[in-house]
């Protein structure tokens, strides 16, 4: 596959990144679980390919996700451009325990994930979700006495609000926030983008195919394996499910008239809202990192957007189950 990656400053920082990273959460976690081996080789694949914007977290897997990119990038750090998060505690089994940013726990959370990824720095350390019973101010304070430490070079937010931003901002540059942003998912056009934009902040779009509804390969809720977290998704449910079809099936068009497939559509549209946005979709298989990555060949015209908005209906169902959305900085 012929292939020439595209590379963007990150945000207020002068480090170039691959404007298509690479999402590592479902290797190990939350959906049909993967063949290690063969996530590796998808890792090797992306680095080969350019794609070296690789996100893990420390939650993911309960910090199997990280051992195994860690595995993967041995030998291969300096082409690497390392996220990871910590925040959303998890017991040894799995269980939630709720989110933490006190000082000593961000401490103690990142000396942990260096040990499994096997590094000296990270390159991109997320508070994964805001801490309601911690001030802003303590959560990045200590973060910011990380990156004088050298053990992380650039601090990032995730699903953090405006007001949020703007007072971690005040005590350190935050280079990245990363929230879900695709063609079903619009809500940061209601204003957290602009907030991003205003300091300056890379946008990091999580879930950006939809967590795989708009490839077009779920038809029902059948399709998703018992253990898949999915299911549990208001989305992939019912009514909620049949409607969001119809959403699919406008891309699916749209993406049969420009000779590609609904991912790179997906893909390309979201590439189009902005330099500073960089889609993470996740995979487990070669085939669809490839294909995946066949969308920064994708352009769409200013009348081909317009097209998109105009007949693309609103999603069906909120994004998270209650409990979940309950945990979102608002």
């Amino acid at each position: 596959m012929d292939f020439y990656m595209e590379y963007r400053k990150f945000g207020g920082t002068e480090t170039q990144v691959a404007r298509l990273g690479l999402g590592c959460m479902g290797m190990s976690d939350f959906y049909v679980p993967g063949d290690a081996a063969e996530a590796i080789r998808v890792i090797h694949r992306s680095l080969d390919m350019g794609g070296s914007f690789l996100d893990t977290a420390d939650m993911y897997g309960v910090g199997r996700n990280e051992e195994l990119v860690g595995k993967a990038i041995q030998g291969r750090r300096e082409g690497v451009f390392l996220a990871t998060k910590f925040g959303i505690r998890r017991s040894e089994t799995g269980t939630p325990m709720g989110i933490c940013g006190r000082g000593e726990y961000v401490r103690a959370a990142c000396e942990a994930s260096l040990k499994r990824l096997g590094v000296e720095t990270i390159d991109l350390y997320y508070q994964h979700r805001v801490d309601p019973e911690t001030p802003i101010e303590e959560t990045v304070g200590a973060m910011a006495e990380l990156v004088k430490a050298g053990k992380v070079r650039f601090l990032g937010l995730s699903e953090a609000a405006a007001g949020t931003i703007r007072r971690a901002c005040a005590v350190h540059p935050i280079a990245a926030l990363q929230t879900e942003y695709s063609l079903w998912t619009r809500d940061p056009e209601d204003g957290i983008l602009a907030v991003a934009r205003e300091f300056g902040i890379a946008f990091v779009a999580y879930s950006p195919l939809g967590r795989g509804f708009l490839t077009g390969r779920f038809r029902t809720p059948e399709d998703l394996d018992p253990s898949d977290v999915r299911r549990n998704h208001p989305r992939f449910q019912g009514e909620n499910f049949r409607a969001n079809l119809e959403l699919v099936a406008h891309i699916e068009k749209l993406a049969a008239g420009k000779g590609c497939t609904a991912s790179q559509l997906a893909l390309a549209w979201l590439l189009a809202q902005g330099e500073d946005i960089f889609p993470i979709p996740g995979t487990k298989r070669i085939q669809y990192l490839e294909e995946n990555l066949g969308a920064l060949d994708v352009s769409l015209k200013a009348e081909e957007l317009a097209e998109i908005d105009r007949v693309i209906p609103a999603t069906s169902g909120p994004r998270y189950p209650e409990a979940t959305m309950r945990m979102l900085d608002r």
